[in-house]
């Protein structure tokens, strides 16, 4: 009683389908994977970002003395 079986999921799905009708879920669907796609092409470009900073950032620092 516990745990549902897999006719248990698949009335369950047929009620969702009934309810919201399949181009509704087509179009939560898409909206997902545009989020999901941009997600990775954000962190993509921030990992890109990082590494030309830290290229950028191997500078010498040099104590400049005035001549005596």
């Amino acid at each position: 009683m516990g745990s549902l079986s897999i006719w248990h999921w698949l009335i369950v799905l047929v009620i969702i389908m009934l309810v919201f009708g399949t181009k509704k879920l087509r179009n939560i669907g898409s909206d997902l994977g545009g989020a999901v796609r941009g997600f990775k092409e954000g962190v993509k470009e921030g990992t890109e970002k990082a590494a030309t900073d830290t290229a950028a950032a191997k500078t010498i620092d040099v104590d400049a003395k005035p001549k005596s």
